[in-house]
């Protein structure tokens, strides 16, 4: 699968789950870990690692694994890292502290998702 094409179906289905500002950061010019950033928000710590614990299941399910988690028990910021796509679901709090958009904005490399 592309990894644009990966990074839509995670957005439709964070977007599905009711997480909150989806956002895409096309980072290929910038960096070799990957080509996509998605970033989320969930509105607890609860809802952040069901965002995890969900979108690992329904990749896992698509024959994706991913290459390594961080974060996703405490519900803070939840890292998934799917190697050409790297998911940043936060809670709002870290979210506003790291603001990882604006680190990687160049003014047009970040997109919100609509769904």
């Amino acid at each position: 699968m592309e990894s644009f094409e990966l990074t839509q179906q995670i957005c439709k289905f964070l977007s599905s789950k009711k997480a909150e500002d989806i956002l895409t950061v096309d980072v290929r010019e910038k960096t070799v870990i990957c080509d996509y950033f998605v970033i989320c928000s969930g509105r607890s710590t609860t809802q952040v690692k069901a965002l995890c614990e969900n979108l690992e299941e329904h990749l896992s399910k698509a024959g994706l694994e991913p290459r390594r988690t961080e974060g996703v028990r405490e519900g803070r910021w939840g890292v998934m890292d799917y190697g050409d796509v790297i998911v940043h679901v936060f809670n709002d709090e870290s979210r506003l502290f790291y603001h990882l958009e604006r680190l990687w904005d160049e003014g047009n490399n970040v997109s919100r998702f609509e769904d």
